[in-house]
């Protein structure tokens, strides 16, 4: 199915509508806080960015990369950093506006497919943030590829992945009953791209260790730091059932 991508997109539209978490823009209070140099984000559910990730913030090329909403970019354009949103969600995007109309700062805003070919010149950016969003891309040794060629030498890659557990099971009812193998691919499914299409959810999908940690390697890239993390909705896999289900890495074009 070619319109995946934009069925996604008018679904996460629906979700930011309805109170997503993910697409609740930052608050002023928390752009204050940032003008007070304190700050945290999230590029998973539950655990911070270590601040040593970052390079300085102030005139650094910042794209953040499906990372619309009104989250990050906020944060990162207060503490001086020249950001660009890329994103196919309206939703997510006009949040974008939204934010940076009330606070008082620029922002380059890109309604773009991470799919395809990335809308900029070689060698852009000094800095990817790219939260967890490569679930709703089906080859993502595309999109490691395309943010290896818009970085620059020197340029930093920080990532939010899923793991895949979470699309082993329908329910996370305990006891826990495994419904799908990996890798999960609607699209060679048309079952279960039906059973979405009811649930009004995206198509999503899971992705190896191979693909994820190894991609991001065939890509040119070095992997310079990691962490797990879990889950943080009400009933799903938590810290306390010792079940990672994310990955997040800081990765370096050389």
């Amino acid at each position: 199915m070619d319109n995946y991508t934009e069925m996604n997109a008018k679904t996460i539209d629906r979700w930011v509508e309805g109170g997503w978490e993910w697409g609740t823009p930052v608050s002023a209070e928390e752009c204050a806080k940032a003008r007070r140099g304190e700050w945290n984000v999230l590029l998973t559910p539950t655990r911070f960015v270590p601040k040593d990730w970052f390079p300085p913030m102030k005139g650094l090329k910042l794209l953040g990369l499906a990372s619309g909403g009104g989250q990050q970019m906020p944060l990162f354009s207060i503490l001086g950093a020249d950001c660009t949103v890329m994103d196919l969600s309206d939703r997510q995007l006009e949040s974008e506006r939204i934010v940076s109309q009330r606070e008082g700062y620029s922002i380059n805003i890109i309604k773009a497919d991470m799919t395809k070919r990335f809308p900029f010149e070689d060698g852009s950016f000094d800095l990817i943030f790219h939260p967890v969003s490569n679930v709703y891309v089906e080859d993502v040794y595309h999109v490691w590829r395309e943010c290896y060629r818009v970085l620059r030498p020197g340029g930093v890659l920080l990532s939010g992945l899923c793991n895949g557990i979470n699309f082993l099971f329908d329910s996370w009812k305990r006891p826990l009953t495994v419904a799908n193998k990996l890798p999960f691919n609607p699209l060679k499914d048309p079952a279960l791209m039906k059973k979405l299409a009811d649930e009004d959810s995206t198509v999503q999908f899971s992705h190896t260790f191979d693909e994820q940690i190894g991609g991001q390697l065939k890509a040119g890239f070095v992997i310079t730091g990691a962490y797990e993390d879990y889950n943080n909705e009400p009933g799903c896999a938590i810290p306390e059932d010792g079940i990672p289900t994310y990955w997040a890495t800081r990765a370096i074009k050389l």
